[in-house]
């Protein structure tokens, strides 16, 4: 098999409103929008959104996202966080010995975004 992408399709209540976030707040641009479906992009990341009610999700399967963390690493978390304080914040900015300097904000459906910088190891994980 040769995979010419992978990429995750969140299932979502609300289609628009979820795509807006994503495209708002980190900078993703849309390369394919319908009603049911948003396709998005950033750089050679992509993220999609889907209707769970569409025909095309299987009979039993269509429940919007739960229990889902999207990790995105940038340049600088703190900057990041300044810019972001104003959306839903549900860890606050904090290092970890495990090698990330992060926070964690809800967007819509549920879905947690983890906004992550690496750092070096500390602690037992030096």
């Amino acid at each position: 098999m040769t995979l010419t992408s992978v990429y995750p399709v969140l299932m979502s209540a609300d289609v628009p409103a979820a795509a807006r976030f994503y495209r708002e707040w980190f900078g993703f641009e849309p390369t394919f929008e319908a009603d049911w479906y948003v396709s998005l992009k950033n750089g050679p990341w992509e993220l999609a959104i889907l209707d769970p009610a569409h025909e095309t999700v299987p009979a039993g399967f269509g429940r919007p996202v739960a229990g889902m963390l999207l990790n995105l690493e940038v340049t600088d978390v703190d900057a990041e966080y300044a810019r972001l304080a104003h959306l839903p914040i549900v860890l606050p900015l904090r290092s970890e010995d495990f090698g990330q300097r992060h926070f964690i904000v809800e967007a819509p459906d549920g879905v947690l975004v983890d906004v992550i910088t690496p750092i070096p190891l500390t602690g037992e994980y030096a």
